[in-house]
């Protein structure tokens, strides 16, 4: 069926045009018209023709200027011309606008019977490369998370080459070099750091897989595997190695309102934790990295950059030469760990590192080198073969040899972090009750003292919580009232100099913290100087 629209302001027009296409065409087409500008631009809108046949010359709005006006709303009407006028100008405004066929007037019976047709063809191969391209996107729609999954399951297992992680990229349409990745844990509820009913909540999940996918689409312009026990691994394309302060909590923030959306969608508890970016091939680290947030928390969202569970490396070290070894490694490739291993002992001796450095650093790398065969080559371990390990080491004098050493036995630096945990947590709570202590006098925030510490809001106020068992108001609070209680015992300070010096603009507001707190009125307190006034001492 063809939908066809006649415009013309001669009614005798009108009906040769339409007794022409009924004799010819028959039932294949709809037709109705309008007789003049405005009501031929009012019918193209509600009606949508295939085929529009416009007289140049109408009342009101000519034929071009209607033409105007319902290309901008339908790029798909096939437009032919009438007119009693020969102009050039009128051809040449209609050829903008692609009409398919200019026809002066008179008209001759098989010119518009051939230009009908020839519209119609038109038409039928617009319809076919639309009902194509549908049919390809339905397909896509298919075959996409397919590759998405491949992607993914490639990047995870490390069971890849080069080519093949390219190649995805290549088919996904990704140029970005870095990417991170985001552990989506589900569970009936959580208890401490981990989720309940991993079993049970992955067949759920199963079910709402497409829900939960699109909706991680819709939020993050990223890559989602498929369900692995009660796991969603979530790849995101990057485009630095490092995420600044404000992208990270900006991203921490959109994922505590998709734990929340999810489980009112689904039923379903989440946890989101986040790694950082990584080069792509390397994005299994980032995955890494998100687990083990989870692990060392008991938020619903972690990101890896808040928590102290990764090394950090100082001055020049080449941390990407080393990872590039020991993936080498693993890889079983001897030629390409065996340039990488010799990169690294020349950077060491061009860093100017002392004989007894480089001798710690062969011996470490040698263990860890062995570790990984250890796990990947079926070896039997042997707790005394490696006894003369040292005493060699030891007995190197010099830095060829050492090296010849090196090539033979390298192996990755592999740092206790665990131990590493809870130091670093007391650093960062120290570090910010200084700053409460040196700013309690000033109107600061707990955004203030997470963004001293360089941790977001949500996982500070936790550990501020877990580490000194107030939160963050009641421990500022208590700061300023004990300040106050001094300045009160000890100084002849009015109440507008006390509320300054702790914090509090607004001396009315002060007085009923006081008050709230300590149980006594600011006045009553300095009049009794504190004897017996405060709270359970009454």
């Amino acid at each position: 069926m063809y939908k066809i629209m006649l415009a013309d302001d001669e009614g005798i027009v009108i009906d040769s045009l339409k007794f022409i296409i009924e004799k010819e065409f028959k039932d294949t087409c709809e037709v109705q018209y309008a007789k003049t500008g405005r009501s031929v631009i009012e019918l193209a809108e509600s009606f949508r023709p295939d085929v529009a046949v416009m007289d140049i010359q109408m009342p009101g709005i000519n034929g071009i200027d209607a033409m105007k006006e319902i290309r901008r709303s339908n790029n798909h009407t096939v437009f032919i011309v009438m007119s009693a006028y020969d102009k050039f100008d009128y051809a040449k405004e209609a050829i903008k606008l692609g009409v398919m066929e200019y026809i002066t007037k008179p008209m001759e019976k098989t010119r518009i019977i051939a230009a009908l047709q020839k519209a119609m063809e038109r038409i039928d191969a617009e319809r076919l490369k639309r009902k194509n391209e549908l049919l390809i996107k339905e397909k896509l729609e298919t075959v996409v998370p397919i590759i998405e999954s491949g992607l993914i399951h490639n990047i995870l297992l490390q069971e890849h080459f080069r080519e093949d992680i390219e190649n995805y990229r290549s088919i996904l349409g990704i140029t970005l070099q870095y990417a991170y990745m985001i552990a989506v844990v589900c569970g009936d509820e959580q208890q401490g750091n981990h989720m309940t009913n991993a079993v049970g909540s992955s067949v759920r999940m199963q079910r709402h897989y497409q829900e939960v996918r699109d909706c991680l689409k819709e939020n993050l312009d990223c890559i989602v595997g498929t369900v692995m026990a009660n796991k969603l691994a979530v790849l995101v394309p990057y485009e630095k190695d490092v995420m600044d302060y404000n992208e990270r909590i900006e991203l921490i923030e959109k994922a505590r309102e998709l734990t929340r959306y999810l489980r009112k969608r689904t039923d379903i508890s989440f946890r989101i934790g986040i790694g950082e970016p990584k080069d792509f091939l390397m994005a299994s680290e980032s995955y890494t990295e998100a687990l083990n947030a989870l692990v060392a928390t008991t938020g619903s969202v972690a990101h890896v950059d808040d928590l102290p569970i990764k090394c950090e490396y100082g001055g020049n070290y080449p941390v990407k030469l080393e990872k590039k070894l020991f993936a080498e490694v693993e890889d079983g490739d001897i030629d390409n760990a065996s340039a990488s291993a010799s990169a690294f002992f020349d950077w060491m001796v061009d860093s100017g590192s002392d004989l007894m450095n480089m001798r710690l650093k062969v011996l470490e790398f040698a263990l860890w080198s062995e570790h990984i065969a250890y796990e990947k080559g079926g070896m039997i371990y042997q707790l005394n073969s490696r006894a003369e390990y040292l005493p060699q080491v030891m007995e190197i004098a010099e830095p060829a040899a050492m090296k010849t050493w090196f090539l033979e036995k390298v192996k990755e630096a592999c740092r206790n972090v665990l131990n590493k945990r809870e130091e670093k947590s007391g650093s960062i709570i120290e570090t910010a009750k200084n700053y409460i202590k040196n700013n309690y006098h000033k109107d600061i925030s707990l955004d203030d003292v997470s963004r001293e510490v360089n941790i977001s809001p949500y996982y500070f106020s936790k550990l501020f919580k877990e580490t000194t068992g107030e939160n963050f108001i009641e421990y500022l609070t208590n700061l300023r009232m004990d300040k106050a209680k001094e300045l009160l015992q000890t100084t002849e300070c009015s109440m507008k100099e006390i509320c300054a010096r702790t914090g509090y603009s607004d001396p009315n507001y002060f007085s009923r913290s006081f008050k709230k707190n300590v149980g006594v009125t600011p006045t009553e307190y300095k009049e009794n100087r504190g004897k017996g006034q405060e709270q359970g001492n009454v």
